[in-house]
């Protein structure tokens, strides 16, 4: 048969287009040859698809690339991902190209599986390996798959890094401005020299001990499940964040309970007063609340950084990669057109099919040999140039780290006084951004200068393989032809100037392609960076909801505790806010974490999806005019593409879910730590109020008045029985119809308490039933609602209803203790009436030459608002009730007591008065 390959590739015959692929005797490529992949926008390789579809054509997965009469090569579906996808059909792609292949030859590892993956792969993805990288250097000549793995490794990589120099800036801080204050007090004499270092030192043992409990922590992490140390997987990754995260979320409690103790500590040797200790812990949580400002807002932006170097690493990857792609495919557009002129011939009869075919295999084998043995050196040299310039980086980071933390030292080791500690805030974070932004600027610039020094050897590797090329084909035209077809040189001559002359346009035509193919990975970087904006505008929403949430909490708490002082509720607030934004900081970088590992997950299905579209793209930009098969094959690649954008969107909606679970979960446990640690600060502070009202109470001298006249009564003469038992009995009277009258009050009270309380709820719950039945009502009405809709307006009745009844009571239960307070000092106003009244008659009556001066009862005021919050309690309804009978009896236990004193003497000493009578009475006319 006459074998005329390029006739036979343009007939679209598929029974004749067979049987030639069947009987074609040339010899297989080398490997080498085998991983030379071909673009799909060209008229043959757009024709081979078209081929394989209409005669559903499946390659064995390891068969290897068999050449054509015309220097072209078919190969299998497996060995080209730049091929144009069937539909139904998902290949993995790789960021080393073609040219990087050869380098490999049919070596295969771990780190660049080449089985095909179906939609349903991803366990098998998840637990994929691919290469460890530690500096994006090493991407350069990276040969794996998954380079867009690597990248976000790097970036993950960057804010673990970014959030372990931020904890150590937030401790040095914290023990400079603790050491500061320490200082001000041995400058005034309040503490020793001695203690003063000692303290110092504790705290520094202390927080160098966390450091290394976090430590050996994370290395255990690290070494868990870590078979090889030169891979990893992404669910290992995926772990190693979690646990991270964890660990990290310990130390913060741990930091925070050893700063607690450190200020107790601290206030208990100074032996300071409570209302000084109560200052100097506000201001030192002031001037932390401004450390985690300043920390929160440079973290936010080095972190917007390492996600915009992300997108840079990108592009100069994809550059790198467009130049490995560049060097096989313009030689093979130099091949191609070597393999027209000698159909040319061969249909002359100048050479015969056999001729032709041992002409090009030799052809091909000699250069695409000759291209591997130059890839190999220009991947040597890659690899050797990274290498020295990672050894120069280190250099380089080495002693910039020694000069900052020279730079550090001094500036710790100068004196600030307690005035000027935001001035000693400021200069310290601007110094450690200065270190931060002059470390990220050099390798950022070794980063630039890296790829362009690799980009100059891929460069010369492109013009040593176009010299190669030029060479051969001289040889071949010049040396071979004359010999082989008898024509002249003069001839062949002219045989090489039209090929260079076809070889011009193909140049040409394949630089417009790369271009076009740079275009569109810059749009769709464009389209990630507007995902990537979205989702940091997210995370600042759920930032301030979480913040203004737990705002509203705290608030409720501490206005129900109602019997603090201002100073106290000022720092139980401060605290709080303290505490929140440590732990809101911590979450950020989580959320960013997460960000990338879905972003990792999702990357091979969006690496394929976005490969469809590009050369979905650039085969409809290049075919003009289109014949039926060209646009029934372009219609299928779009019906595949938007298959697999719907996979991947209802992928990135499940995978988004499973990471906001564990975030929540996350979230959940760190504000369980912050709730646990608030409940000890307000008990603390709850016992410290409740010392200084036990100090105010033993301070008061009414109790030694009392104590002198017990001793004066019993003393005196002039108390007989009768009077004092009738004065008791009148007292206890006066005490029984008191607490008769108060428990009538109290009662009255508390059932028009009940009574206003069920009318409330029953007047919101008719309204809220309305209202919400209504909103029901239209939403069971509208066609277009939704089941979650739905559940949503359910979920919205349910909150509401429970809000009105908590709000109805809370404002009972505040009415409440409002009216128990006002009976309570009406009560004690009386009992205190009552008792003066007793200790005058007593005095009058037994002749006591005490006075008792009365000073007007604090107690007697109206219920105010100072009323109102110093007595409100965190009792219930029973516990309240037995409190007021218990201080019902109290003010009146002492008066009873002297009481009974005084009538015991009394009947002991009443025969030796009446014998003296007459001499007290004239004593006392005297």
């Amino acid at each position: 048969q006459k074998d005329d390959s390029q006739g036979l590739l343009e007939s679209f015959n598929a029974d004749e287009k067979e049987h030639t692929l069947m009987k074609s005797k040339a010899e297989p490529y080398t490997s080498k040859e085998e991983m030379v992949l071909e673009e799909s926008e060209s008229p043959l390789n757009s024709n081979i698809a078209a081929f394989a579809l209409k005669a559903k054509v499946i390659y064995p997965i390891n068969q290897k690339f068999r050449p054509l009469a015309d220097g072209s090569s078919n190969p299998s579906l497996h060995e080209n991902p730049k091929q144009a996808v069937l539909p139904n059909q998902v290949v993995e792609t790789s960021m080393s190209g073609s040219l990087g292949s050869l380098s490999q030859g049919d070596k295969e590892d771990c780190s660049s599986t080449t089985t095909m993956h179906s939609t349903t792969s991803d366990d098998r993805f998840q637990a994929r390996a691919f290469l460890k990288v530690a500096s994006f250097p090493e991407v350069l000549t990276c040969e794996s798959f998954d380079v867009k793995l690597c990248l976000c490794s790097l970036t993950l990589k960057d804010l673990m890094l970014l959030d372990t120099e931020v904890r150590k800036e937030k401790h040095v801080m914290f023990i400079q401005i603790f050491k500061i204050y320490l200082t001000d007090y041995h400058r005034k004499k309040k503490i020793t020299d001695g203690l003063l270092k000692k303290i110092i030192l504790n705290q520094e043992n202390d927080f160098e001990e966390l450091q290394k409990q976090l430590d050996s922590r994370l290395q255990n992490t690290e070494m868990s499940g870590a078979h090889n140390s030169e891979f990893q997987t992404l669910e290992d990754l995926e772990r190693r964040e979690r646990e991270y995260s964890e660990h990290v979320i310990d130390n913060m409690e741990a930091f925070w309970k050893q700063t607690d103790k450190a200020q107790q500590d601290f206030l208990d040797q100074s032996k300071c007063s409570s209302a000084k200790a109560t200052k100097i812990m506000m201001d030192l949580t002031e001037k932390m609340i401004t450390v985690e400002s300043l920390l929160s807002a440079s973290q936010d932006l080095q972190a917007m950084d390492i996600q915009e170097r992300l997108f840079t690493w990108e592009l100069m990857v994809k550059m790198i990669d467009l130049l490995k792609s560049s060097i096989p495919e313009e030689c093979k557009g130099g091949l191609n057109t070597v393999s027209n002129i000698l159909d040319h011939l061969t249909v002359k009869n100048n050479l015969s099919v056999r001729q032709k075919e041992e002409l090009l295999t030799d052809l091909h084998k000699a250069f695409w040999e000759q291209l591997a043995h130059y890839s190999n050196e220009c991947m040597q040299q890659s690899k050797d140039l990274i290498l020295k310039r990672l050894e120069c980086r280190a250099k380089k980071k080495e002693e910039f780290k020694c000069r900052q933390e020279a730079e550090q030292e001094s500036l710790l080791s100068k004196t600030f006084l307690t005035e000027d500690v935001h001035n000693f805030l400021k200069a310290y974070h601007e110094l450690i951004e200065k270190h931060w932004q002059a470390q990220w600027d050099l390798e950022e610039e070794d980063d630039c200068e890296s790829t362009e020094a690799v980009a100059n050897l891929y460069k010369e590797l492109y013009s040593k393989a176009s010299h190669a090329l030029a060479e051969l084909v001289t040889e071949l035209f010049l040396q071979t032809l004359p010999v082989v077809t008898g024509l002249s040189v003069r001839e062949c001559e002219l045989l090489k100037e039209e090929w260079q002359e076809n070889l011009v346009p193909q140049l040409e035509k394949w630089k417009n392609h790369l271009q076009r193919r740079w275009k569109l990975f810059q749009e769709q970087l464009l389209q990630e960076k507007e995902l990537w904006i979205t989702e940091y505008a997210l995370s600042a929403v759920m930032k301030k909801h979480l913040s203004e949430k737990q705002e509203k909490i705290i608030q409720g708490v501490v206005s129900r505790l109602g019997c603090l002082s201002d100073e106290s509720v000022s720092y139980i607030l401060q605290k709080h806010r303290l505490l929140l934004c440590s732990v809101l900081r911590r979450l950020t970088f989580r959320r960013a974490g997460m960000a990338a590992l879905a972003r990792m997950r999702l990357s091979r299905k969006n690496s394929s999806l976005q490969e469809l579209r590009e050369q979905h793209t650039l085969q409809k930009g290049s075919s003009l005019c289109q014949d039926e098969d060209q646009w029934q094959l372009q219609k299928a690649v779009e019906s595949h593409i938007q298959e697999e954008e719907e996979k991947l969107e209802e992928e990135t909606r499940e995978t988004n879910l499973e990471f906001h679970q564990q975030l929540v979960t996350e979230i959940q446990e760190a504000l369980q730590f912050l709730q646990q640690h608030m409940e000890q600060v307000i008990g603390q502070t709850l016992l410290q109020y409740a010392r200084g009202e036990a100090e105010k109470k033993s301070s008061d001298d009414g109790q030694d008045f009392k104590e002198r006249l017990v001793e004066s009564a019993v003393e005196s003469v002039y108390g007989t029985s009768n009077n004092i038992n009738r004065l008791v009995q009148n007292y206890y009277q006066q005490l029984g119809k008191i607490t008769e009258g108060y428990e009538e009050k109290k009662l009255q009270h508390l059932k028009s308490l009940q009574a206003e309380r069920n009318e409330r709820i029953r007047l919101k719950n008719k309204e809220n039933e309305l209202a919400l039945k209504e909103k029901h009502t239209k939403g069971l009405l509208n066609v277009s609602s939704t089941v979650h809709q739905r559940v949503v307006l359910q979920q919205n009745k349910i909150l509401a209803q429970f809000e009105l009844q908590q709000q109805i009571r809370l404002e009972s239960l505040k009415q409440k203790l409002l009216g128990l307070h006002h009976l309570g000092t009406e009560l004690e106003n009386q009992l205190w009436e009552a008792e003066q009244d007793f200790v005058s008659e007593l005095a009058v009556l037994t002749r006591v030459p005490l006075t008792v001066k009365k000073k007007p009862s604090k107690r007697s005021k109206p219920t105010g608002e100072k009323a109102k919050s110093k007595r409100q309690t965190f009792q219930s309804q029973p516990a309240e009730e037995d409190d007021s009978h218990e201080n019902t009896q109290e003010p009146h236990g002492i008066t009873s007591g002297l009481c009974r004193e005084m009538s015991q003497s009394s009947h002991e000493g009443v025969t030796e008065p009446r014998k003296n009578s007459k001499m007290l009475k004239k004593k006392g006319s005297r």
